[in-house]
């Protein structure tokens, strides 16, 4: 069975390469000249407050989004490219499931998609934590499964990249816990994982960090790395100190 993370063996180009990226969204801007390379394999995280285009970033990545210049490569290949669709995976903050599905089906239905067989499926509901609702349907679920069912249907595909928007939120800490280890293992296997969130405590988790604010991207640093250049030990107090270091502004 073909896995979309080993398809391209000793194909050395970096997962995500992005070059001077400007996009504009209800006539005002959204990214400003965004450069960003983040390597195959690894786990970074999008970091910012609401609003500061990291769902924008998302989708160009995904290419879903129509930008105003600059590039967008994905493992070797335009963000978009046909070649892609099977070999990238996002999740969205909105849920997209079938809500007169069980979870089972619906997970069944993408790894079908996907030539992925029924092993898959049980190690994807079992990774999301969902093995004792396998017979509930989506529609009777609560905000956060059906987020967890979301994603059980993306990482069933087994994508070479990862991008999710948000995935935690709504979940209790064991569970956020229980996903971080789970994005762990995928990353020690050669995913590459792109995770955005707003809750800062969530950035030890990853290798590298990109912290956004108003468009632009602050730093591109591992976070200690964060830690030394501002002097701070808490992570969300360094990235207030990046801020006002930078004099963009503090969020009022």
């Amino acid at each position: 069975m073909t896995d979309a993370r080993t398809s391209d063996p000793g194909n050395a180009a970096p997962a995500i390469e992005v070059r001077a990226l400007q996009v504009r969204r209800g006539g005002a801007p959204a990214l400003r000249d965004i450069d960003l390379t983040i390597p195959r394999g690894s786990i970074t995280g999008l970091l910012g407050p609401s609003g500061c285009g990291k769902t924008t970033l998302m989708r160009c990545i995904v290419g879903t989004q129509i930008v105003e210049s600059g590039t967008v490569t994905v493992l070797g290949q335009a963000a978009g490219s046909a070649g892609l669709r099977k070999r990238v995976g996002y999740v969205t903050q909105a849920p997209s499931v079938y809500l007169d599905l069980t979870i089972r089906d619906n997970v069944r239905y993408f790894a079908a998609l996907y030539g992925r067989g029924h092993d898959a499926v049980a190690e994807t509901i079992d990774a999301v934590g969902l093995t004792t609702h396998v017979n509930h349907r989506a529609g009777d679920l609560s905000g956060g499964q059906l987020g967890r069912v979301s994603l059980a249907c993306a990482l069933v595909a087994g994508p070479a990249l990862l991008v999710l928007d948000e995935p935690t939120v709504g979940l209790d800490p064991v569970l956020r816990a229980d996903l971080w280890d789970h994005f762990a293992t995928l990353a020690a296997s050669g995913t590459t994982l792109l995770v955005s969130s707003h809750v800062m405590d969530e950035a030890d988790h990853c290798e590298n960090l990109v912290l956004m604010r108003d468009g632009r991207i602050l730093a591109h640093v591992p976070p200690d790395e964060l830690r030394r250049r501002t002097g701070r030990s808490n992570l969300e107090e360094a990235f207030l100190a990046l801020i006002r270091e930078q004099k963009i502004g503090v969020e009022p």
